[in-house]
């Protein structure tokens, strides 16, 4: 993260004690060294289901970071997904609420949710994934600035262009999203803060539909998160869908 001041090159130092001395490198330009920041700061938590602990004690979290550079950083160097095991999770939220239902900013809230099918965790689940990051982080950060300094694949690069434009005001009320790795089909939310807040959740829901691609005819729902504690059966109705 961006915490502490940029230093000057070293044949910046060389010159301030001697006008004549020698350059031997070109001068590092100011946009190599300057991290971009997020409008937030992150944290990206990771959870194993072991039975032989407690749900919080299989809760880890991995990483703070607030600028487009340290989040590719983490990024890059964690396992995808669908690399992952049966019961595990990604949780990216923002710094501060935890991915549990019972913080204050989560417990008036609920989640879009997205269910794949078996099939879909080769083909689908770290692309939806990765734009479903894209969305929160880059929506708040502005596409300009990312392309500016991104230097990565085409794809990323389409991905960044595809998200490049925000929620609105509706983005206050995110919180996070999870990323479920289940036997029976694995899971995507969106979560946010208040389930009451109807157009807000209706703008998060449609636009975050339409960044991926996901069919007209496919609905995905929302539901709250106190009727998802409290069901009886093994579905949750939703609230809203789109």
């Amino acid at each position: 993260m961006a915490t502490s001041e940029p230093r000057g090159t070293e044949n910046e130092e060389v010159r301030a004690e001697s006008p004549t001395a020698p350059v031997t490198s070109p001068v590092t330009s100011p946009e190599q060294y300057i991290k971009h920041p997020l409008q937030n700061r992150w944290a990206l938590w990771y959870f194993k289901n072991d039975k032989s602990k407690s749900w919080t004690e299989n809760l880890r979290l991995i990483s703070k970071f607030d600028t487009v550079e340290d989040f590719w950083a983490l990024y890059n160097h964690i396992q995808q997904p669908s690399k992952l095991g049966f019961g595990c999770d990604y949780c990216l939220f923002k710094d501060g609420i935890k991915p549990m239902w019972e913080d204050d900013r989560n417990k008036l809230g609920g989640r879009w949710l997205m269910t794949l099918s078996k099939q879909q965790r080769h083909n689908d689940l770290d692309r939806y994934w990765m734009e479903t990051v894209c969305v929160f982080l880059f929506s708040f950060c502005g596409w300009l600035t990312v392309l500016c300094i991104t230097s990565y694949c085409a794809y990323v690069l389409q991905l960044l262009c595809l998200i490049g434009e925000s929620f609105d005001e509706a983005s206050e009320d995110v919180c996070g999203a999870v990323v479920n790795v289940r036997p029976k089909g694995d899971k995507i939310a969106i979560w946010t803060g208040n389930c009451q807040n109807r157009d807000a959740i209706m703008t998060i829901g449609q636009q975050y539909k339409e960044r991926l691609s996901i069919p007209s005819k496919t609905l995905i729902g929302y539901q709250s998160h106190d009727d998802t504690s409290s069901k009886s059966g093994s579905t949750t109705k939703n609230m809203y869908s789109v």
